[in-house]
């Protein structure tokens, strides 16, 4: 003890208290054990932090005490100075600053200067650095999320750059949304580069950036992933390997939905058969509000409706994307009516009670005439309680109370007057932008009580109207159906089967194993698989055409050997109005999934004799890789050869085709992505350059067999004969790099800045791209069930139950058919008719768009969408051939007869015939 000491030299000791500051360096360990310190630079930093300040005060304690004891054994030479004073003077001594105010006076204090500057310097030298760069590094993009105003939070994640980035907050945060008060929360394990950083800064009230990684449930808390209104993860479309980057992007939704199991999940995925491994995780469900955007599904599909109404896959991609339009006089005409048209966006908003009662074709009338609205579908509520389904032009069915419609408009706040509508008080309302909320005393709590009775009204007064205007309203089948059917007659009727027909073989399980392509058996037999008419039928004697849930044709399995043609059996087959698919891919590239381009074109709500034959030329190494899902769809042909190819391209008439479609499975380099395009632009410019004999492929229409085709005939109903030449042949293009679009057409003046879809490719039909896709991920976000109306229309038909069988990996099954599988035969499906000629040619002289939707929606029940109209109207010289995309025209836009038209046509059931 000090006054022992004190006793000893009989003067005052100031005594070794000083070396309690040494306790400070265990402070470290202490708040580990209180679980206070957990990552390794807080510990690494408390500990410099500890033991800098430790040494400090221990130090200064020690010269405090020498200076003013003085030098033994006189002790006469000491100063007094302050504890604090010591302190200070060791910083600047530490420092080698000097400034000298303060100086040791004893030889003790000197000496022991001397000493603490070797080891205070090195110290001094190596913690601050140390400190100030562990303070430095720490995340600039750490921390946690807080809701300051009480506003709904996503969290988005997964491939996140700059590019992807950007693109889904320019839809996610497009001015016609309504009301977007919901924070975008980016979770991602890299820091954003400078770009990426401006756009943070340009977003900040809007857009939160944390640095961490999903798989980390300590990261998953600071991004209040359990208060989240959903979680979205985007994938890499560039990426060298799908099947990897959709192997990573599912583990970040096992991470997620382990972490909270009720979190809406809305994921993007690059391969088909990796939407089985979502079924895996028990928390997943698709009627909680979970989704799975599909990239190679939808975007084959899209291509696929292009085979069949050429142009679709545009007007789709702008239906589903956020874009303002603004037209110029500047541009040219068909600009701008293309433009206008990419204005229009897909919206839902529950039918006023005025319109219940009502035929979906009379809803869909009074808002086209009156509201200025297109009414594409209505979510239709099963009886038992069960799922609701979403009816696409459904006919024969009443509206119930608090419908939801689908409508194409150009902003949310035009779709509110379908819920605003109100017979009473808006009937003789002539502008639109006048009907809004009314103040009817019968309009109570949202519901008018006289709704039933007002419906009725308006439905006989339309039917009236139509009367009056001239307009025949007859029944399918009435002599207006059949003059349809003599106009709209199939190009070819005379067309050879590709398929190797087999007799039926008996089977040891005594189910019989006949071919899908087996049409022509007997005239005796009237009632067949295709025939919706028969209400009885022996199972025994039913083969199965369809697969087991009714919504694709079906064929037992074959050998890829069966449907392999070399160039002269391709060249001696008589092929036409078919498609042919340009597949450029390596042996070992990644499956691009062809059964989701195939499955479209063998919905069920197609006859047999109406499917497009789709030949693919390609490497047949790679298309048996893929043959195990495309076995069981029938009409496939595979020529063994290259797209590059002429000899091999005229073997299988490419004049002739309906579509051909340029794909390639091939991984884009990573030493220069603008390159993953060059076979598919080098493979249209070739086509393109390619001339024909116009006497190739001309063929007889039998007219006998007209009483038995539907009103449209194929879905595409061009009466076109060979191409000469090769620009004049149907084509669209997959690409990879948007900025490549440029490359396709050379009498373009496309600017390469130019976004893709105000590029005349994209706007003519003939280019998709994969970027597209990614307005879908906000869409789906804002309306769960606008994903569900795309799919139904993209892929022909797809249902969970589909989905269901095909993630067993055993590929479609084929099943007797039922009532019930028969049923589902009764869908819309997209068409093209043409004002050239036919009942409705007298609206291509110079009628009006309105003239023409109501009349083809009262008499056929066909909803017109659109038109697809030729870019060069005049008959010049060098006029084009081009077509481009015109989304739901207005009212009084005036018709052309070359003008094709974007329909929803009704599936019409008739007796087999022979082809």
């Amino acid at each position: 003890p000090p006054s022992f000491v004190s006793i000893y030299l009989n003067r005052t000791w100031i005594g070794l208290r000083f070396l309690r500051a040494l306790r400070l360096m265990t402070v470290p360990d202490i708040l580990q054990y209180l679980n206070i310190l957990k990552t390794s630079t807080s510990i690494r930093l408390a500990q410099l932090i500890s033991i800098f300040i430790s040494v400090w005060l221990t130090a200064a304690g020690i010269i405090h005490l020498l200076e003013n004891s003085g030098d033994p054994p006189y002790f006469k030479n000491s100063q007094v100075v302050s504890y604090w004073n010591c302190v200070y003077f060791l910083m600047v001594t530490m420092s080698t600053v000097g400034y000298g105010d303060i100086a040791c006076v004893t030889a003790l204090g000197r000496g022991f200067q001397v000493l603490f500057l070797l080891v205070g310097l090195a110290m001094f030298a190596s913690c601050i650095p140390e400190i100030i760069d562990l303070i430095g590094t720490r995340p600039k993009y750490g921390g946690c999320y807080k809701n300051e105003r009480g506003r709904r939070h996503i969290v988005v994640c997964g491939h996140i750059t700059y590019e992807s980035v950007s693109h889904f907050l320019k839809d996610f945060l497009h001015e016609d949304r309504e009301d977007v008060d919901v924070e975008v929360v980016f979770l991602h394990r890299a820091e954003p580069d400078l770009e990426f950083e401006g756009l943070l800064k340009r977003q900040h009230t809007r857009v939160k950036y944390f640095q961490g990684s999903l798989m980390n449930a300590m990261d998953l808390e600071r991004a209040k992933v359990h208060e989240a209104d959903a979680c979205l993860v985007l994938a890499n479309k560039y990426c060298q390997d799908p099947d990897a980057e959709d192997a990573a992007n599912i583990m970040r939704v096992i991470s997620i939905k382990n972490y909270s199991d009720d979190i809406r999940v809305i994921i993007q995925l690059m391969q088909y058969h990796n939407k089985a491994y979502l079924l895996n995780i028990p928390s997943w469900d698709w009627k909680q509000g979970d989704d799975v955007i599909c990239l190679a599904e939808l975007k084959l599909g899209f291509i696929a409706q292009s085979c069949l109404a050429p142009g679709f896959s545009t007007m789709m991609a702008n239906l589903f994307a956020m874009r303002s339009f603004k037209t110029s006089p500047d541009m040219a005409a068909w600009q701008n009516d293309y433009l206008q048209g990419t204005g229009c966006e897909m919206y839902t908003e529950t039918l006023s009670p005025t319109f219940t009662g009502m035929s979906f074709s009379q809803a869909s009338e009074l808002c086209f005439v009156k509201l200025k609205l297109l009414l594409l579908a209505i979510e239709v509520k099963s009886d038992d309680g069960g799922d609701s389904k979403i009816s696409i032009n459904p006919r024969g069915a009443k509206i119930p109370a608090n419908t939801v419609g689908f409508f194409i408009a150009q902003s949310a706040e035009e779709v509110k007057r379908a819920w605003f509508y109100c017979k009473a008080c808006h009937e003789d309302v002539k502008d639109e932008n006048q009907i809004k909320k009314c103040k009817c005393k019968n309009f109570v709590g949202g519901m008018m009580i006289h709704s039933v009775i007002k419906s009725q009204e308006i439905s006989q007064h339309i039917t009236a109207k139509g009367k009056s205007n001239g307009v025949a309203t007859t029944k399918p089948g009435g002599p207006a159906q059949s003059s349809m059917v003599n106009a709209t007659k199939p190009a070819n009727n005379v067309k050879k089967n590709v398929s190797v027909k087999e007799e039926p073989k008996p089977n040891m399980n005594g189910r019989p194993t006949n071919k899908a392509a087996v049409q022509q058996k007997s005239a005796k037999m009237e009632v067949g698989i295709a025939d919706d008419q028969a209400k009885d039928f022996d199972f025994e004697k039913t083969e199965m055409k369809y697969d087991s849930t009714g919504m694709f044709h079906w064929t037992p399995a074959r050998a890829i050997e069966d449907c392999i043609l070399d160039r002269n059996q391709a060249a001696m087959t008589v092929l036409n109005g078919h498609v042919v698919v340009c597949l450029f891919a390596d042996p070992d590239s990644p499956l691009i999934g062809l059964r989701n381009l195939v499955m479209p074109l063998r919905a069920s709500n197609f006859h047999y004799h109406e499917l497009k034959h789709v030949v693919i030329v390609g490497s047949v190494d790679y298309i048996r890789r893929e043959w195990k899902t495309l076995q069981n769809l029938p009409k496939i042909s595979v020529l063994n050869g290259s797209p590059l190819s002429r000899a091999d391209l005229r073997a299988v008439n490419v004049n002739l085709c309906d579509m051909c479609v340029i794909l390639s499975a091939k991984v884009p380099s990573n030493d220069d992505p603008t390159l993953a395009d060059k076979e598919a632009i080098l493979a249209s410019l070739n086509i393109k350059a390619m001339t024909f004999d116009d006497t190739i492929g001309v063929l007889s229409q039998n007219n006998g067999a007209s009483d038995s085709l539907s009103p449209l005939g194929s879905p595409i109903v061009l009466q076109r004969k060979g191409s000469v030449y090769g620009a004049n042949v149907p084509m669209i293009t997959e690409l990879v790099n948007d900025s490549n679009v440029q490359f396709l057409d050379q009498d373009d003046d496309d600017d390469p800045d130019t976004e893709l879809y105000l590029t005349q490719p994209f706007a003519c039909g003939t280019a998709f791209a994969v970027s597209v896709l990614d307005s879908l991920m906000s869409t789906t976000y804002f309306n769960q069930n606008a994903l569900t109306l795309i799919r139904s229309l993209i892929t022909g038909g797809a249902t969970p139950e589909l989905e269901l069988i095909l993630a067993e990996g055993a590929g479609l099954r084929g099943g007797y058919s039922t009532p019930e599988t028969l049923s589902n035969r009764d869908r819309c499906r997209v068409g093209q008719i043409s004002l050239f000629e036919g009942p409705l040619a007298s609206f291509g002289e110079g009628g009006k768009y309105i003239d023409l939707f109501v009349a083809a929606l009262r008499n056929y029940g066909m909803l017109c969408i659109g038109l697809y109209r030729f870019r060069d109207t005049a008959n010049a010289f060098d006029a084009s051939s081009k077509r481009y995309v015109i989304t739901n025209p207005p009212t009084d836009f005036n018709l052309l007869p070359s003008d094709q038209v974007f329909v929803f046509i009704h599936w019409r059931g008739r007796k087999t015939s022979s082809v």
